[in-house]
């Protein structure tokens, strides 16, 4: 039997505090993962087997400018745990404090995959009988057509890997569906994408009002925009089911139809709960970087830790940078341009 995937968990930073995240991976381990819970050991207390607590009470999820803290701060829970991740001791990293600060420390240990241009935040949005991937998320807010080209194809190696999607659809968020709709980078990009040798399953450009209607399993776009979406469907979703709650208990006869109502209210919670899917994944990477909600409570971790377990087991990086290499897909080394070439710029 081969050994238990080891996951380093930062344990600060999460808005229920380190005991919440605690609980969480404590339900982890009995589930057959192997936690390293880098965090204040006085507030987490004593854990079962397969929970090893490294004391590391300093947090930095809150710093103003995350790359400046990661470098002055070798002590902080993040960077600690990340250096677990960078070292071997790890195999994931899941870190519910600011997704800033995951990545600055991650970009300075864990580093880029090779020929990747920049790492992006992929959300699984849980819309019912359609969830869809998401990304960028919020890493990049400025983007290029090739840093899009590459989204698409790590976008589509993990649901394919992780989520066992068969030749998941790939689109891209637009103000239209025609090919010339958008800024220039994203038309060059529908471009790219359009042609047979791109080897992703291209479906063209998707609308706002689209992006839940199960066109597509991942949606491309940059950090900006694709933030803004996300938080305006989980703002709009937590609306409307506040709305339905208040209709069903307005007086004697709507609340008699919302007990009726109740088990399939219930379970369309679920469904939109976003810690079900256990949180947004970085990808580009050389290891996997799971960054959960920073309001989780211990099922959320729970589920942000097996996510990170089976990105392992399924080795989504090492068939995301495969996927990008075959489609010819990754960034050139500068000795690999000829002389009269661009190269493009090493930027994290």
């Amino acid at each position: 039997m081969s050994d238990p995937v080891a996951v380093a968990v930062d344990a600060n930073g999460a808005d229920h505090g380190p005991a919440e995240v605690a609980r969480g991976a404590a339900v982890a381990a009995e589930r057959g993962v192997r936690v390293l819970l880098f965090g204040p050991a006085e507030e987490i207390g004593d854990m079962p087997e397969g929970v090893e607590v490294i004391d590391a009470p300093v947090s930095i999820a809150k710093a103003q400018d995350p790359a400046r803290a990661v470098r002055a701060s070798p002590d902080a829970s993040i960077v600690a745990a990340v250096s677990a991740v960078a070292d071997g001791r790890a195999d994931a990293l899941v870190s519910g404090g600011s997704t800033g600060t995951a990545l600055a420390a991650s970009l300075f240990r864990v580093k880029r995959g090779r020929g990747i241009h920049r790492p992006a935040l992929a959300v699984l949005v849980p819309v019912p009988g359609t969830p869809f991937l998401l990304l960028d998320a919020g890493a990049n807010v400025e983007v290029r057509a090739e840093h899009l080209v590459q989204f698409a194809h790590m976008g589509a190696a993990f649901m394919e890997a992780a989520m066992g999607v068969p030749r998941p659809r790939v689109a891209l968020l637009s103000n239209g569906e025609e090919a010339s709709k958008g800024p220039e980078d994203l038309v060059a990009a529908h471009a790219a994408l359009s042609d047979p040798d791109s080897r992703v399953n291209f479906v063209g450009n998707v609308e706002g009002f689209a992006i839940g209607t199960g066109e597509a399993d991942v949606i491309v776009t940059d950090g900006f925009t694709g933030n803004v979406a996300l938080k305006v469907m989980e703002g709009t979703s937590a609306v409307l089911l506040g709305a339905v709650r208040d209709a069903a208990t307005s007086s004697k006869r709507s609340t008699i139809g919302g007990l009726l109502l109740r088990p399939a209210l219930r379970e369309l919670r679920d469904q939109l709960d976003p810690q079900a899917v256990g949180g947004a994944v970085l990808l580009g990477l050389r290891k996997l970087v799971v960054v959960p909600h920073g309001s989780f409570e211990a099922a959320g971790i729970t589920n942000a830790i097996g996510l990170a377990a089976r990105g392992v087991r399924e080795d989504v990086v090492g068939r995301t940078l495969e996927t990008l290499a075959a489609a010819g897909a990754l960034r050139r080394a500068p000795a690999e341009v000829s002389a009269v070439g661009s190269t493009v710029p090493d930027q994290p």
